[in-house]
Protein backbone atom coordinates (compact mmCIF):
# COMPACT_ATOMS: atom_id res chain seq x y z
CA UNK A 1 0.00 0.00 0.00
CA UNK A 2 1.00 3.00 -0.28
CA UNK A 3 -0.48 6.90 -0.08
CA UNK A 4 -3.70 6.59 1.07
CA UNK A 5 -5.98 7.42 -1.86
CA UNK A 6 -8.58 9.87 -0.30
CA UNK A 7 -5.24 11.94 1.28
CA UNK A 8 -3.63 11.95 -2.09
CA UNK A 9 -7.33 13.29 -3.77
CA UNK A 10 -6.93 15.81 -0.97
CA UNK A 11 -3.91 17.35 -1.10
CA UNK A 12 -3.78 17.36 -4.91
CA UNK A 13 -7.09 19.13 -4.82
CA UNK A 14 -6.10 21.79 -2.25
CA UNK A 15 -2.77 21.88 -4.31
CA UNK A 16 -0.79 21.02 -1.12
CA UNK A 17 2.59 19.85 -1.82
CA UNK A 18 4.89 17.41 0.08
CA UNK A 19 7.88 15.76 0.11
CA UNK A 20 7.46 11.74 0.73
CA UNK A 21 10.02 10.29 3.27
CA UNK A 22 10.65 6.52 3.06
CA UNK A 23 11.23 4.58 6.00
CA UNK A 24 11.24 0.90 7.30
CA UNK A 25 8.46 -0.56 8.23
CA UNK A 26 7.22 0.94 11.73
CA UNK A 27 3.85 -0.30 13.67
CA UNK A 28 2.85 3.65 14.92
CA UNK A 29 3.84 7.26 14.55
CA UNK A 30 5.89 6.98 17.44
CA UNK A 31 8.03 4.03 15.70
CA UNK A 32 8.20 5.95 12.70
CA UNK A 33 9.60 9.14 14.07
CA UNK A 34 12.66 6.96 15.70
CA UNK A 35 12.56 4.85 12.12
CA UNK A 36 13.00 8.37 10.20
CA UNK A 37 15.06 10.13 12.85
CA UNK A 38 12.42 12.57 12.70
CA UNK A 39 12.09 14.62 16.41
CA UNK A 40 9.12 13.47 17.75
CA UNK A 41 7.06 16.67 18.72
CA UNK A 42 7.32 17.30 14.48
CA UNK A 43 5.31 14.50 13.66
CA UNK A 44 1.31 14.66 13.86
CA UNK A 45 -0.97 11.57 14.66
CA UNK A 46 -4.18 11.11 14.46
CA UNK A 47 -6.96 10.33 17.24
CA UNK A 48 -10.73 9.06 16.38
CA UNK A 49 -12.92 10.25 18.57
CA UNK A 50 -17.08 10.07 19.04
CA UNK A 51 -19.86 11.87 21.00
CA UNK A 52 -22.63 10.61 23.00
CA UNK A 53 -24.31 11.37 19.67
CA UNK A 54 -22.12 9.09 17.41
CA UNK A 55 -20.67 12.48 16.13
CA UNK A 56 -17.20 11.40 14.73
CA UNK A 57 -14.08 14.15 15.63
CA UNK A 58 -10.12 13.46 14.49
CA UNK A 59 -8.44 15.23 16.96
CA UNK A 60 -4.71 15.68 15.34
CA UNK A 61 -1.47 16.53 18.11
CA UNK A 62 2.04 15.68 17.94
CA UNK A 63 2.86 11.65 18.44
CA UNK A 64 4.88 11.99 21.73
CA UNK A 65 2.00 13.80 23.54
CA UNK A 66 -1.44 12.04 25.06
CA UNK A 67 -4.81 13.53 24.35
CA UNK A 68 -6.56 15.19 27.19
CA UNK A 69 -10.19 14.05 26.59
CA UNK A 70 -11.06 16.18 29.53
CA UNK A 71 -9.68 19.49 28.06
CA UNK A 72 -11.33 18.52 24.10
CA UNK A 73 -14.85 17.87 26.65
CA UNK A 74 -14.38 21.19 28.39
CA UNK A 75 -13.24 22.82 25.48
CA UNK A 76 -15.80 21.78 23.54
CA UNK A 77 -18.85 20.94 25.44
CA UNK A 78 -18.82 17.54 24.32
CA UNK A 79 -18.96 13.94 25.81
CA UNK A 80 -15.87 12.40 23.39
CA UNK A 81 -14.39 9.20 24.10
CA UNK A 82 -12.31 7.14 21.76
CA UNK A 83 -13.36 5.36 19.16
CA UNK A 84 -13.18 1.35 18.98
CA UNK A 85 -10.18 0.20 16.69
CA UNK A 86 -12.13 -1.58 14.61
CA UNK A 87 -14.68 0.77 13.95
CA UNK A 88 -11.49 3.34 13.04
CA UNK A 89 -9.76 0.21 10.41
CA UNK A 90 -13.48 0.27 8.68
CA UNK A 91 -13.48 3.73 8.71
CA UNK A 92 -9.84 4.25 6.91
CA UNK A 93 -10.29 1.26 4.68
CA UNK A 94 -7.53 2.37 1.99
CA UNK A 95 -4.96 3.08 5.26
CA UNK A 96 -3.13 0.21 7.24
CA UNK A 97 -4.03 -0.17 10.59
CA UNK A 98 -2.49 2.55 12.77
CA UNK A 99 -1.30 5.03 9.27
CA UNK A 100 -4.19 7.40 9.58
CA UNK A 101 -3.31 10.42 7.77
CA UNK A 102 -4.01 13.49 10.26
CA UNK A 103 -6.00 15.34 8.09
CA UNK A 104 -9.50 15.53 8.78
CA UNK A 105 -11.21 16.98 5.47
CA UNK A 106 -9.99 13.97 3.53
CA UNK A 107 -11.88 11.54 5.21
CA UNK A 108 -14.87 14.18 5.79
CA UNK A 109 -14.30 14.57 9.27
CA UNK A 110 -14.28 17.01 11.39
CA UNK A 111 -10.80 17.97 13.21
CA UNK A 112 -9.10 19.90 15.88
CA UNK A 113 -5.97 20.40 15.72
CA UNK A 114 -3.10 20.84 18.80
CA UNK A 115 -1.96 24.07 19.14
CA UNK A 116 1.52 23.04 19.06
CA UNK A 117 1.89 21.65 16.07
CA UNK A 118 0.60 25.28 14.54
CA UNK A 119 4.34 26.70 16.10
CA UNK A 120 6.29 24.07 13.81
CA UNK A 121 7.98 24.67 10.28
CA UNK A 122 7.42 21.02 9.12
CA UNK A 123 4.53 18.95 10.04
CA UNK A 124 5.17 14.93 9.26
CA UNK A 125 2.10 12.78 8.78
CA UNK A 126 1.43 9.50 8.05
CA UNK A 127 0.65 8.65 4.47
CA UNK A 128 -1.74 5.88 4.98
CA UNK A 129 0.97 3.22 5.29
CA UNK A 130 3.99 2.01 7.87
CA UNK A 131 6.65 3.14 5.40
CA UNK A 132 6.17 6.76 4.44
CA UNK A 133 5.81 10.10 5.68
CA UNK A 134 4.92 13.32 4.29
CA UNK A 135 6.67 16.16 5.20
CA UNK A 136 4.26 19.33 4.83
CA UNK A 137 5.56 23.20 5.41
CA UNK A 138 3.61 25.53 7.78
CA UNK A 139 2.37 27.34 5.36
CA UNK A 140 0.37 24.08 3.75
CA UNK A 141 -0.35 22.92 7.26
CA UNK A 142 -2.34 25.74 7.93
CA UNK A 143 -4.31 25.57 4.59
CA UNK A 144 -4.95 21.87 5.75
CA UNK A 145 -6.01 22.63 8.97
CA UNK A 146 -7.74 26.16 8.54
CA UNK A 147 -11.39 24.80 8.95
CA UNK A 148 -10.25 23.48 12.15
CA UNK A 149 -10.62 24.29 15.57
CA UNK A 150 -7.06 25.14 17.24
CA UNK A 151 -6.43 24.51 20.77
CA UNK A 152 -4.29 23.02 23.17
CA UNK A 153 -5.42 19.28 24.49
CA UNK A 154 -2.43 17.33 24.80
CA UNK A 155 0.38 17.06 27.43
CA UNK A 156 4.32 15.69 26.60
CA UNK A 157 4.62 11.96 27.80
CA UNK A 158 8.26 11.57 26.36
CA UNK A 159 10.90 14.11 27.12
Amino acid sequence: MTISTRLDSYLTAQNISFQAIEHDHSASSFDSAITAKIPLNQIAKAVILKDHEDRKLMAVLPAKNKISLSVINDELFGSYKLLKEKEVYRMFSDCEHGAIPPVGEAFNMQMICDELLDQLDYVYIEAGDHRKLLRINNEDFKIMTANSKHLRFSNEVFH
